[in-house]
């Protein structure tokens, strides 16, 4: 019996991976939903992003600036240029799953480590 705690604890920690991997692909699915039409306006009306099929023409084209997650979270907070802050209409909590899309499927984050 005193096995049996100690086989738990390395069967939980076989499952650690596959569960971040899934909390990883809901914030994705999340953040491309937001991308594409939940954001008020949609970032998809001005912004090119081929993951999220968005081919807008007024802002930057994200697949080529590869922004980072602190560069776009600063942007959604702050405005930018054009682009109007969206502190009254996303949570911090939306603008932090935004950024974490934007800047993975981008490779922004990669490019800054």
């Amino acid at each position: 019996m005193a096995h049996v705690p100690k086989i738990a604890f390395t069967l939980a920690l076989l499952w650690l991976p596959t569960l971040a991997q899934a909390d990883e692909a809901s914030v994705l699915a999340q953040g491309r939903k937001l991308f594409q039409t939940d954001a008020e306006p949609a970032c998809a009306i001005c912004h090119t992003l081929a993951d999220a099929g968005a081919k807008g023409k007024i802002g930057p084209v994200l697949d080529e600036l590869k922004p980072s997650e602190e560069r776009v979270l600063n942007a959604l907070k702050n405005g930018k240029r054009g682009m109007p802050p969206f502190v009254d209409h996303l949570t911090i909590d939306q603008m932090n799953i935004l950024a974490k899309y934007v800047s993975t499927v981008t490779g922004g984050n990669a490019q800054r480590q």
